[in-house]
């Protein structure tokens, strides 16, 4: 039987990131990911935002200044209400990261690099071990240890095992671990557009009906200006946007940001996502502790879901950190006791604002509208910026 410190089930972003940022504290890592090694050259240009203190966490896991080299500033995230049947806006607001005493909100990294630069610290470090194509099968909690057992059917004994396996999270299942789900009558599509005006580092968010419709800066391909569409609607409305042409989708689209940023055109590939919330009752079991999706899940709004994740996994790096055992109980009550309040709240909040977004009765929109202008032109403000970068 292998033994390590920590095993992390789950090998996307996020449980690389843990990875990275443990193994950083001298901890010994296993990594299990059903999922191939990385497949290398890829046409998928989707990206994720991350926020400032996403930023300090990458930094600590010695990963951000590879990641910084493929990245968009984000210096402006900017708030367009447009509801009613005219496509144009009704109220717009800007809000700065200088605001929250940063000089940008954080920086949009294209996933690949993300996970390329991810992979770039973890290969060569013998401190971790990466078992890719493969998957926990099995887990028996104890008090000197948590016991796995893997699909190629070897076991490993970790003093602490960290659910990083998505929304669906097996290990979470093992645990007994519940968790209490919602869903909506929306989907996200998502793709990459060419720009015929430059973005200026500005995040925009459109609210009109039926979900917010985002563009969150790339960097500049061959000099021309990029950016990743987040575009919520209900499930039919996505069904039948991502059945349209490119040529068609991008006049749509055009049409549908009120050609703020010009004509666009789409490039790249399309996802369409169903949107649901989901928290799990509690995140933690005997030598377990859930991050990410295993934990929560949310609808794509203020670039909050990715960002929580690695605010679990800067908490319990935290905690553990020069800790003679990563598992004591105690300090896993700990984890639980400051994160799961956070996320609570989080996911109430995101949920709010997507119920927001979807109205379509008029004095429901009015009322967004009001809420908005509320919210740029008073204290409540920079309360906002700060909740918003995760303070």
């Amino acid at each position: 039987m292998e033994k390590t410190d920590i095993l992390i089930s789950g090998g996307g972003i996020a449980g690389l990131t843990a990875a990275a940022r443990l193994a950083a504290d001298g901890w010994s890592i296993h990594l299990i990911e059903p999922s191939p090694p990385d497949p290398g050259v890829t046409t998928d240009l989707r990206t994720t935002a991350f926020l400032q203190p996403a930023v300090n966490t990458l930094t600590k896991a010695g990963v951000w200044d590879d990641m910084q080299n493929a990245a968009a500033p984000l210096r402006v995230m900017r708030i367009v209400d447009a509801g009613g049947a005219a496509r144009a806006p009704r109220e717009t607001a800007d809000f700065l990261g200088t605001e929250a005493g940063h000089a940008l909100f954080g920086w949009n990294v294209s996933n690949h690099h993300a996970r390329a630069a991810l992979l770039g610290v973890l290969k060569p470090d013998p401190k971790v071990t990466l078992h890719f194509g493969t998957r926990v099968v099995g887990y028996t909690g104890r008090l000197d240890g948590a016991i796995l057992r893997l699909s190629n059917g070897s076991q490993v004994q970790a003093r602490l095992a960290i659910g990083a396996d998505g929304r669906d999270s097996p290990l979470r299942e093992m645990a007994g671990i519940r968790a209490r789900s919602w869903a909506y009558d929306q989907a996200a599509l998502v793709f990459c557009v060419r720009m015929a005006q430059p973005h200026d580092d500005i995040s925009t968010e459109i609210h009109r009906t039926g979900g917010p419709l985002t563009l969150v800066p790339m960097p500049d391909r061959d000099g021309v200006p990029h950016a990743s569409i987040v575009w919520l609607s209900s499930r039919r409305r996505a069904r039948e946007l991502n059945a349209l042409g490119d040529a068609e989708l991008a006049m749509e689209l055009t049409a549908e940001t009120m050609g703020l940023h010009g004509p666009l055109e789409i490039v790249g590939p399309r996802a369409v996502w169903p949107m649901m919330s989901q928290v799990a009752t509690r995140l933690t079991a005997q030598r377990l502790a859930l991050v990410a999706e295993a934990a929560h899940v949310m609808p794509p709004i203020g670039a909050q879901g990715l960002n929580t994740s690695l605010s679990d996994i800067e908490t319990l790096a935290k905690l553990i950190v020069d800790q003679p055992d990563p598992g004591d109980p105690t300090l896993l009550a700990r984890y639980q006791t400051r994160q799961l309040p956070s996320i609570m709240a989080k996911v109430a909040g995101v949920d709010l604002l997507n119920r927001a977004s979807m109205a379509e009765a008029q004095p429901l929109r009015d009322l967004r509208r009001a809420g908005l202008a509320m919210l740029s032109k008073t204290p409540l403000r920079k309360l906002a910026i700060r909740a918003g970068m995760g303070g």
